[in-house]
């Protein structure tokens, strides 16, 4: 999965575009989604969503994803679950202090943020603590309500 989930980082300038608009799609299908109801919607559509970024992204489905303002790099990847930034222990090469073959998930964040063009605006963006309660759930529907301020 680390391959892929490098590859993704590294190709995150043409992957980011159609992220976002798939959360566009999601805007317009809104109403549809609504009526539906987003609670029956919600284990099928956290399935699609397990598969698909779970591949992609190495995502660990917290249902808070951040994975937009993290250059494609999913934070919950580090070891120690940090999801504003690194640690104190990020080795000079770039690895991680935990697990020294692996490198820093936000080493690799800030180079998928610079892939995608605007690092400054993304990346710096601090993060709420991940809520466990949302674990296993859609993060694009979460999303979706926030976005159109509705209570998830």
């Amino acid at each position: 999965m680390r391959a892929v989930r490098n590859w993704s980082i590294r190709h995150a300038r043409w992957i980011h575009p159609i992220y976002t608009g798939f959360e566009w799609l999601l805007v317009l299908m809104n109403p549809v989604l609504k009526r539906i109801g987003y609670e029956r919607l919600d284990k099928p559509f956290a399935r699609v969503e397990g598969v698909v970024k779970g591949f992609l992204f190495d995502s660990q489905s917290c249902g808070q994803c951040t994975l937009g303002s993290t250059g494609l790099s999913c934070p919950m990847n580090c070891p120690k679950t940090l999801r504003n930034g690194p640690c104190g222990g990020v080795r000079q090469n770039g690895g991680c202090e935990i697990k020294p073959e692996m490198t820093c998930v936000w080493v690799k964040a800030w180079e998928g943020a610079q892939n995608i063009g605007h690092p400054e605006t993304t990346i710096q963006v601090i993060q709420l603590p991940v809520d466990n309660r949302n674990k296993g759930r859609s993060a694009w529907l979460r999303a979706l309500r926030e976005r159109l301020g509705e209570s998830p």
